[in-house]
């Protein structure tokens, strides 16, 4: 489908915000500026930690491409003063962005659904005491993961190897929210795959599998240096590819996405089961993130896949 750049109308590409992965957005925002830029796009940057959302419509923004990442952003507060605005943007909705920000409420619906997704406990604010803490492993196994539930990009979690470590995981991931998830350690391959589009019509693209030095798929691993291996195609074989695919996109229709999403996994190395770990509603877009990546795989452009994205703008009540 041919794309009239034309018709897209002037664009504000949403980047920074005020969230942990603001430098992240920025990047991510650079990079789709220049692609749409490229492609005869009028877009402009549009920092919503330094400007009022409200001026997006003074200044006959006709449709928004959200690069944001993280708390007002990812999480339907930005997509909510859009649908009030009346402004078409990328990507899901106020129910399925804020749902898919929060870790534990995907899981429940995943589990509701009969979908994997690694055991969890959550530790609310009242119930981060010692004893409770201590308790955690007992119940979910060592190692565990301890992260915040509403954060991205691998900030603030921890892989706990004993019970002694618990107590600070806990509090570096408090530092990010209030609430605590701590969860079953899955011993394997670390995937993603990204799906995009909207109903019937969303298809996921190939399966990138993920090689860290020692397992460390962190923060600064993800994003600054590039010791990190990405193969796609993810050389798993065609009959577990195509089930993370099934996966994956079974997940993106349970929680309500459109447009465009990314979701992490595990494979458990014992059985080559897969399991959920989150889905990203609003995925990186900087030089080293993977749903451009996996798109290139599908013989889809960086620069086109931007425009596919655009072009896909929505509200959840479209405009009378």
């Amino acid at each position: 489908m041919k794309i009239d750049p034309a018709s897209l109308g002037k664009t504000a590409v949403l980047m920074g915000g005020t969230s942990a992965e603001r430098e992240i957005s920025l990047l991510s925002g650079g990079g789709v500026l220049s692609a749409l830029q490229s492609q005869g796009v009028d877009a402009h940057a549009f920092d919503p930690a330094e400007r009022e959302l409200a001026e997006l419509k003074r200044d006959g923004f006709s449709r928004c491409f959200i690069a944001l990442h993280g708390r007002h952003g990812e999480d339907g507060t930005v997509q909510g003063a859009l649908e009030l605005l009346g402004i078409p943007y990328t990507g899901s909705g106020v129910m399925a962005s804020a749902v898919a920000m929060d870790k534990v409420m995907t899981k429940r619906i995943w589990i509701a659904e009969g979908l994997p997704t690694p055991r969890h406990l959550l530790l609310a604010p009242g119930e981060q005491d010692r004893e409770r803490i201590n308790g955690v492993p007992d119940q979910l196994g060592l190692p565990l993961i301890v992260k915040p539930p509403r954060e991205g990009s691998s900030i603030g979690v921890t892989k706990v190897a004993g019970y002694s470590q618990m107590q600070a995981a806990v509090e570096l991931a408090a530092g990010f929210d209030p609430d605590v998830l701590c969860e079953e350690f899955i011993d394997g391959m670390e995937v993603t795959c990204p799906v995009i589009g909207q109903g019937a019509t969303a298809r996921a693209l190939p399966v990138i599998r993920i090689v860290a030095p020692e397992g460390a798929y962190d923060y600064q691993n993800k994003y600054f240096t590039d010791v990190v291996q990405y193969l796609c195609p993810s050389g798993l074989g065609d009959a577990v590819e195509q089930e993370i695919q099934r996966i994956t996109l079974a997940a993106y229709h349970s929680l309500g996405c459109r447009g465009w999403g990314r979701a992490d996994l595990m494979i458990r190395a014992a059985d080559q089961r897969p399991f959920l770990l989150e889905m990203n509603t609003s995925p990186g877009m900087t030089s080293h993130s993977l749903v451009p990546m996996s798109a290139r795989a599908a013989g889809i452009s960086y620069e086109q896949l931007c425009l596919q994205l655009l072009a896909g703008a929505s509200l959840d009540t479209p405009k009378r």
